[in-house]
């Protein structure tokens, strides 16, 4: 089992690298194309990373849940909370920062790592109030069927386009034009309250895969193979409801929950056969770092972000475009410098986590 969690911490790892690679380019209008998102259906290499995050998270989750399997499940549960409210907090807090550039009547309520917090708070209070596994399958079975009816029904006469879906709607109504995302044309946030629905079946479908690890036989080989055959059947599920459901990352659509967490469990599988059975493991070092504290990471990845440009300015710009026009942009094409600029960032903040990984401190995030 130890082996075993390798490839978990190698997954975790690799989806930190490309989130923060894909989020920093050195100039947003030179990107490799596959380091787009979708502009609305579909999907992108670009629109696994996230995902991928979330299910790892739930994968993660089964192994972390075991110790409290035989514990008092009060404890538990304030466990979940506590860590729910506080990765929301610090995604909010970094919304904010460095809290002198926006008010407070404008700040975006939602992100990334607030999606993340929600998604595992949900599933983790339907696995210490489930115990049933058949049971708590169903209850995410639901969820996704129940968000698909949700938005079918009660969304426009385009319910899955950006301005008739009911996300737009209800988060607008819920939390108010000034604290949603607007990079969409209008006032719409592609990781609102009402597509972190689904995320949570997405945490949970995560923790079965975990527990199909856990529960296998010695025989890695084997549990290969299951995992390419849960995986290969997620993901044409995801496939076929494509055709009712489009597949699309910004309302996060049941049939793109089911085609990243088949993918995901394929990925994870491969990553298995490479590391565990195989025994290749040098190459993984560089994803083990992250792997360690992950949402540290990130949110130091946005930090810094947030530094260059409202503190670290001056005139018109600050360090992050100048250093695209003045170093990056005259390295080979101005999309390889734009992409060496974001690899370049990334491992500046993969220094921060390595400094943490050689002490072998966890922060938790």
């Amino acid at each position: 089992m130890k082996e075993r969690l390798l490839s978990i911490d190698v997954l975790r790892g690799m989806t930190i690298f490309f989130m923060i690679i894909v989020n920093t380019p050195g100039s947003w209008s030179h990107v490799y194309a596959p380091l787009l998102h979708a502009k609305w259906h579909g999907c992108t290499p670009t629109d696994l990373v996230f995902p991928f995050f979330l299910f790892i998270v739930g994968v993660s989750m089964s192994i972390s849940f075991r110790k409290y399997q035989e514990g008092e499940r009060s404890h538990w549960i304030v466990k979940v909370l506590k860590r729910t409210a506080l990765i929301f907090l610090v995604g909010l807090c970094l919304n904010w920062f460095p809290f002198f550039h926006k008010n407070i009547a404008d700040l975006r309520i939602f992100g990334v790592l607030q999606r993340i917090a929600l998604a595992f708070g949900g599933a983790g209070l339907l696995v210490i109030f489930i115990r049933d596994k058949r049971m708590l399958a169903t209850v995410a079975a639901l969820i996704l069927l129940g968000y698909w009816a949700l938005m079918f029904l009660a969304g426009g006469p385009d319910p899955f386009s950006l301005e008739g879906n009911l996300a737009t709607y209800l988060d607008t109504l819920l939390l108010g034009e000034n604290h949603v995302y607007g990079g969409f044309g209008i006032p719409f946030d592609p990781e609102g309250l009402v597509s972190t629905i689904p995320g949570v079946a997405h945490v949970v479908i995560g923790y079965f895969v975990g527990l199909k690890i856990q529960q296998s036989s010695a025989d890695k080989l084997f549990l290969v193979h299951s995992l390419f055959v849960i995986g290969a059947a997620l993901t044409v599920l995801g496939l076929v409801w494509n055709l009712a459901f489009p597949i699309n990352k910004p309302i996060w659509t049941s049939s793109y929950v089911l085609l990243t967490t088949g993918l995901g469990t394929i990925l994870l599988g491969s990553l298995m056969w490479i590391i565990d059975v195989k025994g290749w493991q040098k190459w993984t070092y560089i994803f083990r770092v992250f792997g360690l504290n992950p949402l540290i990471s990130y949110a130091l990845s946005g930090l810094f972000v947030k530094l260059f440009m409202h503190v670290l300015k001056w005139d018109d710009t600050n360090p992050y475009p100048w250093l695209f026009d003045n170093i990056f942009s005259l390295v080979g094409s101005l999309k390889f410098g734009s992409f060496l600029q974001a690899l370049t960032y990334t491992m500046f903040i993969w220094f921060f986590a390595w400094l943490l990984y050689r002490k072998g401190k966890v922060i938790k995030v």
